[in-house]
């Protein structure tokens, strides 16, 4: 069974590619140099070139990294599609996935410190008759760090191999959560940390309810255009494209690698449905760490851990240590696509990647991230 949980140490990117359709494995192309040479000082050069080198392979069709701070690197390897073999595109567009909810929280925590949603505040409050009288009142902030207690909504399939046959079709928001709320509770609010999409779909609805506007509208004023982030947007209803110049994603499917590119993405909403590259993703990135995006004290919500055994996450957000290091930072995939965006703090150091995975959704996620993720931060 194919996991769907994702963390950047469990989750980045092993990449590999197809076509429009069900193909037999292709002979690869050799792949484009990195770059940068390798340097001594900063993130550890010689292994991210090597982490790109000999793409696309059977777990990777397309790399796109870009290492900041103190000491730059940027790579790119592997091909645009496996029917030509042309190159990969630097600048090229993808699903960011669960990368989204950086996005979410940022709109939420602005409204907050606007004084239009109270952190404090209720689903009940904000959003009436979503939840029966078997929920006890769900905060705000417990959306925002999964402490909700809500159970995961409906799907159109749990694997990719399951949603396949379901990529051109389209489960709303309300569908989503109505079929969680069915379900009834998991735990009381705010006494465990489950990671989901499920917190994100509401917050979604919780943004659209409280400025009587469109989410996708809402990101677009809020975050992309004050950041630059031209290349960024959210698919128009269930349009399964992806517009503009990208790198096509493929997954193996019953032996056979298939181009997974177009999907209807409609069921992730607020919680995953981003389209971007990695220039607007580290303009996020940087932006957001620098308190250019949300203000204090909101974003100290993002850097805050709730107080519940085990929890890795802040709103939206995940901590964790790499050669001693604290890194926050946010996975995302979708099929054929991985995207991690991470930084130290003080933005001493920043990753920002797409990786095109043929097993993006899949097991492969831990030998990714230490093949991508790592290289960049061991030193």
């Amino acid at each position: 069974m194919r996991r769907t949980r994702r963390s950047l140490l469990l989750a980045t990117a092993v990449v590999t590619a197809l076509a429009a359709g069900p193909l037999a494995a292709p002979a690869f192309a050799a792949p484009a140099p990195p770059a940068s040479a390798p340097t001594t000082t900063g993130p550890d050069t010689e292994a991210l070139s090597a982490a790109i080198a000999g793409l696309p392979d059977r777990d990777v069709t397309a790399a796109l990294l870009r290492v900041g701070g103190d000491g730059s690197w940027r790579g790119t390897a592997g091909v645009r599609d496996v029917r030509s073999g042309a190159p990969a595109l630097e600048n090229g567009r993808f699903r960011a996935g669960s990368v989204t909810k950086v996005v979410t929280a940022s709109i939420v925590l602005q409204l907050a410190a606007e004084g239009r949603i109270d952190l404090d505040g209720t689903v009940q409050h904000y959003l009436p008759g979503l939840l029966t009288k078997d929920f006890a009142p769900i905060t705000v902030r417990q959306l925002l760090n999964y402490t909700s207690g809500l159970r995961p909504g409906a799907s159109l399939g749990d694997t990719v191999e399951e949603g396949y046959a379901h990529r051109f079709e389209t489960l709303t928001p309300r569908q989503v959560v109505a079929d969680s709320v069915a379900q009834g509770p998991a735990y009381a609010p705010g006494t465990r940390q489950t990671y989901g999409n499920i917190h994100y779909t509401v917050l979604g609805m919780l943004i659209e309810k409280v400025t009587g506007d469109s989410y996708a509208h809402q990101a677009e004023v809020r975050i992309f255009r004050p950041l630059g982030m031209r290349h960024s947007s959210f698919p128009v209803g269930g349009d399964p494209r992806i517009h503009g110049p990208h790198n096509r994603g493929y997954d193996w499917i019953d032996g056979r690698l298939v181009d997974v590119t177009d999907w209807n993405m409609t069921d992730r909403f607020a919680a995953g449905d981003l389209i971007s590259t990695t220039a607007d993703l580290e303009r996020l990135l940087v932006g957001l760490f620098r308190g250019r995006v949300v203000p204090e004290p909101q974003l100290r919500e993002m850097f805050t851990l709730p107080d519940v055994p085990g929890a890795q996450y802040g709103a939206a957000l995940e901590r964790f240590e790499v050669n001693g290091k604290v890194i926050w930072g946010k996975t995302g995939s979708r099929p054929g696509y991985t995207a991690v965006i991470a930084a130290t703090r003080d933005l001493s150091r920043t990753l920002v990647y797409s990786v095109n995975s043929t097993d993006a959704k899949g097991d492969g996620q831990q030998a990714g991230a230490q093949r991508f993720a790592f290289p960049a931060f061991n030193r």
